[in-house]
């Protein structure tokens, strides 16, 4: 089942790079009492998720704190290693945006929006979307029909719907 607005993010540990090696973030610990504002991609260095989706949340990222979003999270199905790389390849990082693996696609699996495309070698992927939830509920959901597409999902359209 896909997730929706009014649900409750899924539990779930996903990892980032910190200066001693991968470290677990419980999901639930970091959204409660926040708001949040997560988007999804189908892989890190891939063309619309590098050329577009991060480079919107960027340049959204001061509107967002303006009202009142704690904290800007990137997931996407790599390994810690690769989103580490990349948040310092699009400034991500630098701008203060966090990028967190979900290596093995539980959340992503949990959330209902996976998708599998041998034929470009993409295996149990995110879809690309956008949240903004209060305290892990969900309040807006932007999920894009085509993962090659950052229009719905993108930092722009998410700023305006909040």
């Amino acid at each position: 089942m896909t997730i929706s607005v009014g649900d409750t993010l899924p539990e779930a540990t996903l990892i980032k790079l910190g200066d001693s090696g991968p470290e677990q973030v419980s999901l639930h610990a970091l959204a409660k009492g926040r708001k949040l504002v997560v988007f999804a991609v189908p892989g890190a260095f891939t063309p619309t998720c590098h050329s577009a989706h991060v480079p919107s949340f960027i340049r959204t990222k001061d509107q967002f704190i303006a009202k009142g979003v704690d904290e800007i999270v990137c997931v996407s199905v790599n390994d810690p290693f690769v989103m580490k790389a990349w948040g310092e390849a699009t400034g991500a990082t630098a701008a203060g945006l966090t990028l967190l693996a979900d290596a093995d696609s539980a959340f992503t699996k949990a959330m209902g929006l996976d998708f599998t495309a041998p034929p470009v070698g993409l295996l149990a992927r995110s879809k690309r979307y956008a949240l903004y939830a209060e305290d892990g509920v969900i309040k807006q959901l932007h999920l894009e029909e085509s993962p090659g597409v950052c229009e719905v999902s993108g930092g722009e359209a998410l700023l305006a719907a909040i």
